[in-house]
């Protein structure tokens, strides 16, 4: 068979790319940009190698971690795994601590929560009666609700929305309590706590993002016969019949029986609207509403540290910072903002001087920043709403040998690098079934 024509670098293209790959199926990756990652991406400024966006990686990720095995990364050198720790410390608000015990899964969530501190008796029963629901997956009703109702309906009190489930929804899905889809919430939260207690752990990473995994899987794709090529745009698609054909790169055409387009939804939306075809597929995916995430670090003089890996804010610009001192980058903090708010109108300049001026009130003991920098990624997940669930595409699409993969595809998950992942490899199994590869 031709090489499958992957278009995009991404985290989602590279899953299929090495799912292909492992099963000795030639495939031709085309990516835009001048390196691998996507929005996940590493990044040169001035002199720092920094990530494109913090993320939060968890031992939950079986698929992230599959593949980096495939492709010959150990966890234990880009990964520090520890037992979930949640602090959240505010301005206003006392801190809040739950620790999960190394203990079978179910029984550490519950223990974390009858031994967390900062909250109150009362508080923690209502802990416990939501995630006896969860555990007993009470929640089948085929209509989604915002987190916020769900919240209200199992008597979550505003202290834990605030200081507890607020952060907790940000971090996970990029969208506020009150749009937040239940459905995909809940998903995460029953794959993270109800299999096993190692799922529920935190995965810090020791290297940049490049390093976890788009740059080894570029490697190992090459290595064994595929094809990579950078800073090549796909223009246009061509299809005949009713089937892909290939793909248009510079005014040449890469010809390929199967394209995958691992591509963000505005790409992809500008490749598929050309086509009668898959018209009503790209009007749906370019209606799908999108939510910036803005990641500021600020680097300290080398001593300056957290008292842990992360810590959960409240009543404040961001909500988590991120000690860079395991990638290497001593006093190096990545400050992130979720979602949409007024951080986006401001200029860089303004965000940051409010951002360091809030680090000062939480930290008076750290001394004064010797620099900054702000990474805004404007398009960086869809709104994870619950409407949005019926306007995310399947991996097959209307032409034969097209086919989607991203995280907005429909995964069941949210817009997380596992997400992509999962995505990446449903795409890729679909190549294999439809050209009898399987």
């Amino acid at each position: 068979m031709t090489p499958v024509a992957i278009v995009g670098g991404g985290w989602a293209g590279l899953a299929a790319a090495v799912e292909l790959t492992s099963h000795r199926i030639p495939v031709t990756v085309i990516e835009a940009a001048g390196q691998l990652g996507g929005r996940a991406r590493t990044v040169e400024v001035n002199r720092y190698r920094i990530d494109n966006g913090q993320h939060l990686m968890l031992g939950a990720y079986h698929d992230m971690l599959r593949l980096m095995h495939i492709v010959g990364v150990n966890e234990e050198d880009v990964f520090e795994r520890l037992p979930l720790e949640l602090f959240m410390t505010g301005l206003r608000t006392a801190p809040v601590r739950i620790s999960l015990p190394r203990q079978p899964a179910p029984l550490h969530m519950v223990s974390g929560l009858y031994r967390a501190t900062g909250i109150n008796f009362s508080e923690k029963m209502d802990l416990v009666r939501l995630c006896t629901s969860l555990l007993l997956r009470r929640d089948t009703t085929d209509r989604d609700t915002s987190l916020a109702q769900w919240l209200e309906q199992h008597r979550q009190p505003d202290s834990l929305r605030q200081r507890l489930w607020e952060p907790l929804c940000l971090a996970t899905m990029n969208t506020s309590l009150d749009e937040a889809s239940t459905r995909l919430f809940l998903r995460v939260m029953r794959d993270v706590f109800t299999r096993q207690s190692r799922d529920a752990d935190l995965l810090l990473t020791r290297r940049d993002l490049g390093a976890v995994f788009p740059e080894p899987a570029g490697r190992y794709v090459e290595a064994h016969g595929g094809t990579i090529r950078m800073k090549h745009r796909v223009n246009a698609l061509r299809i005949s019949e009713h089937a892909i054909s290939a793909v248009s790169v510079a005014h040449q055409n890469v010809w390929s029986d199967h394209v995958i387009l691992a591509v963000p939804p505005t790409t992809c939306h500008r490749l598929l609207a050309p086509h009668p075809i898959l018209l009503p597929l790209a009007e749906t995916i370019g209606a799908m509403p999108e939510a910036p995430i803005c990641t500021i670090y600020i680097q300290y003089a080398s001593g300056t540290t957290l008292s842990r890996p992360l810590i959960g804010l409240v009543d404040t610009t961001a909500q988590w910072v991120f000690d860079r001192a395991r990638n290497g980058q001593a006093g190096l903090m990545a400050v992130v903002i979720s979602g949409t708010g007024n951080h986006m109108d401001a200029d860089k300049k303004t965000l940051a001087e409010t951002v360091i001026r809030e680090m000062a009130m939480l930290f008076p003991h750290w001394p004064p920043p010797v620099d900054w920098h702000v990474i805004r990624e404007k398009h960086a997940t869809f709104v994870a709403r619950p409407e949005v669930n019926a306007m995310r595409p399947a991996n097959r699409t209307p032409v034969r040998g097209l086919w989607l993969a991203g995280d907005y595809t429909a995964t069941g998950y949210p817009a997380t690098l596992e997400g992509a992942i999962r995505s990446g490899i449903a795409a890729a199994r679909g190549v294999m079934q439809e050209s009898g590869a399987a």
